[in-house]
């Protein structure tokens, strides 16, 4: 068995790290907005520091980004030349809803994403959405404290329900969250929640989660009552945690480490909390706010399919000592003595994907489909202005070697594969340009300057 004949070739990006035209057709303030670059990002991604506006002292990225937002015609053309049979993008959910709050639409914002899935479309390109890429309305965040608050499940519905029925005989594959487990890393850039000093941290956390995975379940309910041919996805941060010894304790700690990001995939396919979560969030003293039909909404909702990020894998001990050696990613781990690593730590393992994969599919027997997999490198143009990129080249090669090894040799149904950063994109961790994963150069640097030229790297 090989892989399928409608399989799903492309490349993946996101409204925040590329459209740019923040403040153009209506759209309103997000989350992603105020993010700076430079010293400050990580505290704010991380709930940790307070900026609600912009202000003159920092650069903010997401600005203006790639400017795909009056480019994207050249740039799906490029796609289309590369032959990609799928693009994922996301839809910036203050274009439609500015503040979250609206009773109608935007026109100009749906109008923007009807015209770019037309031009998809005309290549033969398929959509595939994700709707809440680290996107929160800063209305909603200033007003109930983002997710933390139930009434964004119904706004969430809301802005759901207009962009199902205006796509709805334009996109079929739809993802509810991106990478839904970074809440628990990253709960600012994850649901836009601002921790204050003396609140209890994990109890908002796992608050908001349960309000996200309540949400997802009533869209893919949603979904099925407008369209009954679209599939819904979730979507995780994957890759495989080591144990970095064969200590018991340390296989344990290692599973342990698995289950903290399975936990939500395993709402989301298997439609309840699972026990060993129960049992951790009792211990945690975390009480979990439910109404009355949200274990019901849950099971009878569950996704079609399963989408992952995979960059890396991981490696984790039970030792104190050693865990402090952890490297500073927003996942930690060890270094893995048997890996190389990537210019930013990330150790390349191009078998674990295939780990990852087998893990998935034999926890949850639903199709898989990898929507993020790539390597962020700093790219020198020679003095034509030509990329030769043979490091990323390899990378590729090697995790799509390993990726039909799993459906050819363990029977993994995948739907499709989508490399992050197809076009070069501001990183979503560092807010950096020079972290670049893109077929497609963009002259840009760090700190805004540059033509947004683009050109073709080498193939």
């Amino acid at each position: 068995m090989g892989l399928r004949k409608d399989f799903l070739w492309g490349g993946a990006t996101a409204a925040n790290q590329c459209e740019g035209g923040y403040k153009e057709g209506g759209r309103g303030l997000a989350n992603v907005d105020v993010a700076p670059h430079g010293k400050d990002r990580f505290p704010v991604l991380a709930g940790k520091m307070k900026m609600f506006e912009c202000d003159d002292e920092h650069y903010y990225p997401a600005h203006e980004a790639i400017d795909m937002y009056h480019n994207y015609k050249e740039d799906i053309k490029l796609f289309a030349e590369m032959g990609f049979k799928c693009y994922r993008l996301s839809i910036a959910w203050t274009r439609i809803f500015p503040t979250g709050e609206e009773t109608t639409p935007n026109e100009e914002g749906l109008k923007f994403y009807e015209d770019l899935f037309n031009e998809c479309l005309k290549y033969g390109i398929e959509p595939l959405v994700t709707i809440c890429h680290f996107d929160v309305p800063m209305h909603l965040v200033e007003k109930y404290g983002a997710w933390r608050d139930r009434k964004l499940v119904d706004l969430y519905v809301k802005y759901c329900e207009a962009i199902f029925n205006r796509y709805k005989d334009k996109v079929k594959y739809w993802l509810t969250f991106n990478e839904i487990n970074m809440i628990l890393h990253l709960p600012f850039i994850g649901a836009g929640l601002y921790i204050e000093e003396g609140e209890n941290e994990e109890q908002i956390k796992y608050q908001a989660a349960h309000h996200q995975l309540v949400a997802s379940a009533l869209v893919t309910e949603l979904a099925r009552e407008i369209n009954p041919d679209f599939k819904i996805g979730c979507m995780l941060a994957a890759g495989n945690t080591y144990a970095n010894t064969c200590h018991p304790e340390d296989v344990f700690k290692s599973m342990e480490k698995d289950r903290e990001n399975y936990f939500f995939i395993d709402i989301q396919s298997r439609g309840e909390y699972p026990a060993y979560a129960i049992k951790e969030l009792e211990r945690k003293g975390i009480n979990i706010v439910m109404e009355e039909d949200d274990k019901k909404i849950l099971k009878e909702n569950t996704v079609d399919f399963i989408s992952f990020s995979y960059y890396s894998s991981r490696l984790t001990s039970a030792d104190p000592e050693v865990n402090a050696q952890t490297e500073g990613n927003v996942f930690a781990t060890l270094r893995n003595p048997h890996l190389k690593a990537s210019e930013w730590g990330w150790q390349i393992d191009p078998l674990g994907l295939r780990i990852t994969m087998n893990s998935l599919y034999d926890r949850y027997q639903k199709p898989l489909f990898i929507v993020e997999n790539g390597l962020g490198a700093v790219d020198t143009p020679d003095e034509n202005g030509n990329v030769y990129d043979d490091y990323r080249i390899d990378y590729l090669r090697e995790h799509i070697k390993t990726m039909i090894d799993a459906v050819e040799l363990d029977g993994v149904d995948l739907l499709g594969y989508t490399s992050w950063g197809c076009i070069d994109l501001v990183s979503a961790s560092t807010g950096e340009m020079k972290k670049r994963y893109g077929f497609i150069y963009v002259d840009k640097d760090n700190d805004g300057s540059g033509t947004l030229k683009r050109s073709k790297r080498k193939f």
